[in-house]
């Protein structure tokens, strides 16, 4: 089972909301959740909320270390297979699309980046990157936003590093379980404005002396600011803040503002790319609705 969408609309309470109605296992899908160095910063669940249930991918990776979608659907398939050994219903809660159609549909077999065309790319501005791949591959520029500098500068380092524009690897795709399982799916997709709402409180608590410390410990340690880890929502805000407290509520704002586009674009993706018998939950998760959809899960599952 899937338990999708995006940051606060209530995934976590309802899977664990699940867990007290039928044994499961809570395998987390989400980017950010995924290190070990980010559980304020990340919302994951609390020491507390981990003892009710078993959980699984919550923190287990270093910060210094990026989860690629591929490493983390191998980690996925594995707790899958030893949660159904167990007999428990495997359950992925998260926000990232991108993990959850590489583990279903599999990954296009892209050869690992040159290292040096990586560094070359990398180093260019988005503006001049994006320029460079409309004469590369102009199919891949004309799909993408000129300030999407993350997905062009991976369109980019791939057709020059293996020759092949990156939709004819993605032709390709292996490795994927949703012809092995039957997979249920459930898509919160509250409100905006409610959601919105949960946006800005979250990051007033990410912004909290729990969330500063965190984010001072992880500047501690000097990481590429390239990692994963370092571009998580939320480090980059804080840290100014961090910098610069006289300006606490111009940078609290941005964050907050961060947060909202973040729930955004997920909000849209969940909408329109998971397949359409996926259940979209519409309504904003109060603890009685919370408590109703859980039910309706469980019998979902047991007649799946």
């Amino acid at each position: 089972m899937v338990i999708a969408g995006p940051t606060a609309s209530g995934k976590s309470a309802l899977a664990l909301a699940l867990s007290r109605l039928m044994p499961v296992t809570i395998i987390n899908a989400d980017a950010s959740q995924v290190y070990a160095d980010l559980r304020i910063i990340s919302a994951r669940p609390s020491a507390e909320e981990e003892a009710k249930a078993p959980h699984r991918l919550f923190g287990t990776i270093d910060g210094a270390v990026a989860c690629s979608a591929a490493h983390w659907a191998s980690l996925a398939k594995s707790e899958i297979q030893q949660a159904t050994s167990e007999g428990r219903l495997p359950v992925l809660v998260g926000g990232t699309g991108l993990y959850l159609r590489t583990l279903l549909d599999g990954i296009a077999p892209v050869p690992d980046i040159d290292p040096e065309v990586r560094r070359a790319v990398r180093a260019l501005p988005t503006d001049e990157a994006y320029a460079q791949l409309q004469t590369e591959d102009y199919a891949a520029a004309a799909r993408l936003a000129p300030q999407d500098s993350t997905r062009i500068a991976r369109a980019l380092e791939v057709v020059r590093s293996t020759g092949r524009p990156l939709a004819n690897w993605q032709k390709e795709q292996i490795g994927g379980i949703g012809d092995q399982f039957s997979v249920t799916g459930a898509l919160l997709l509250p409100p905006r404005d409610w959601l919105y709402a949960r946006c800005d409180e979250r990051f007033i608590a990410m912004a909290g002396d729990e969330g500063k410390a965190e984010v001072r410990a992880l500047l501690a340690r000097n990481l590429d600011p390239d990692l994963p880890v370092m571009r998580a929502i939320g480090v980059r805000e804080v840290a100014a803040l961090l910098d610069d407290p006289d300006q606490a509520a111009e940078h609290i704002g941005a964050g907050q503002q961060a947060t909202r586009n973040y729930a955004k674009r997920q909000y849209t993706w969940f909408r329109n790319q998971p397949p359409p018998d996926w259940e979209r939950i519409q309504a904003q998760l109060d603890a009685e609705t919370i408590n109703e959809i859980a039910i309706k899960l469980r019998q979902k599952s047991l007649t799946s």
